[in-house]
């Protein structure tokens, strides 16, 4: 998939309503008091980034991909955008209220350094929020449910932390943060917004050994009718875990 593409797709996703929703609850779990620095890790096209800027924040987007960033830019002038990476942030030590990660950590390959970094650029009192989906729970309506369970779980394999939001909460506990809650928000899929997702995890598990071509084309054909007559039953459980560092 292009990164034009991928940009349409994520844009697609971001403007539905229950993913709104979910971007201002967690908005509203960082707390923050007007002006103070809030970071957005794995920022993308930057529209948290820009919407905390509306708010009153003073905020920071960090992506690792440069084209990314570069979409960002164009798009919120006015916020503060920087290539880097989870485990390694361009930012000084404690220099924000805020931390935010929104389907970052299931990327990474060292979930526990990420965590430190976010620890090292917040300030005492300092609250993070984590928010993505366990990629072994994707629940997924198919005439064909082994096969479907084979294509989740291996493509849930193919990445380097695919089980990282089961454990939020023992990763913040374990980082030195307080007062650690989990929410679960399930978003449900039931027409084309998502089809290319599942298209491309097909692919993958393919490409990976696990079915065969003829496999995934039926899944394929399956799954892209029943999106094309709103059949498709896409439900996706989102891991929303908020914790505080001590105060001063």
């Amino acid at each position: 998939m292009s990164m034009t593409d991928l940009i349409q797709m994520l844009d697609a996703a971001d403007a539905m309503p229950a993913v709104a929703r979910l971007r201002a609850r967690s908005y509203e779990l960082l707390d923050l008091q007007d002006g103070a620095g809030v970071l957005d890790v794995g920022c993308g096209a930057g529209r948290a980034v820009g919407e905390l800027t509306e708010r009153g924040a003073r905020a920071i987007g960090v992506d690792l991909s440069e084209e990314m960033i570069a979409v960002a830019r164009e798009r919120w002038p006015q916020a503060d955008f920087r290539v880097g990476d989870a485990c390694d942030l361009p930012l000084e030590d404690g220099t924000v209220a805020g931390y935010r990660a929104d389907k970052v950590f299931h990327q990474l390959a060292d979930a526990t350094k990420a965590l430190a970094e976010a620890r090292r650029v917040l300030a005492p009192g300092g609250r993070a929020v984590l928010i993505g989906q366990d990629w072994d729970t994707l629940v997924i309506d198919s005439d064909d449910p082994a096969l479907t369970r084979t294509i989740v779980h291996a493509r849930a394999d193919l990445l380097p932390d695919p089980r990282a939001a089961r454990r939020y909460r023992n990763l913040l506990l374990d980082a030195g943060f307080e007062d650690v809650a989990v929410e679960v928000h399930t978003a449900v899929f039931t027409d084309v917004t998502m089809a290319p997702l599942l298209v491309r995890h097909a692919a993958a598990v393919r490409a990976a050994g696990a079915i065969t071509a003829e496999q995934e084309a039926a899944w394929v054909t399956e799954q892209t009718e029943r999106a094309r007559s709103h059949r498709m039953f896409l439900a996706l459980p989102i891991f929303v875990a908020s914790g505080g560092l001590p105060g001063v």
